[in-house]
């Protein structure tokens, strides 16, 4: 059964930084890509960042590639997202996505995604 499940959301002040994790069960990381999304209550699932199925290729969403940076360990199947200079805005609830894929490409697009973990919220404030 395939399964992902999401950890590191919490509470933290403007300015700090979070690891998000994505482990994956059920399936090996290899030959898939994965997403990472983020949801405000009442509005679409939006692309942040996502990693292609062999890991050597990365994309960012314009509003977060300088602070966000998605990386895997094939080694614990888990993908992560670093946070970092987070602002209020960046407040969501983020959640992973997979789905099979191919080498040096991934996608932003809810649409291309088969599997979700439960999401994690990320709350910063002062």
């Amino acid at each position: 059964q395939v399964k992902l499940v999401e950890s590191g959301g919490g509470l933290v002040q403007p300015g700090g930084s979070l690891r998000l994790s994505c482990v994956a069960s059920g399936f090996t990381l290899e030959g898939y890509i994965i997403g990472w999304f983020r949801q405000a209550p009442g509005k679409e699932r939006e692309g942040v960042s996502c990693l292609s199925a062999n890991g050597a290729s990365t994309y960012y969403s314009d509003s977060w590639k300088d602070r966000f940076t998605i990386s895997g360990d094939s080694a614990k199947n888990t993908v992560y997202l670093h946070m970092s200079s987070l602002k209020p805005e960046d407040t969501d609830s983020y959640y992973c996505a997979a789905a099979r894929g191919r080498d040096y490409y991934c996608s932003a697009s809810v649409v291309s995604y088969d599997y979700w973990g439960q999401g994690t919220q990320v709350t910063v404030s002062s």
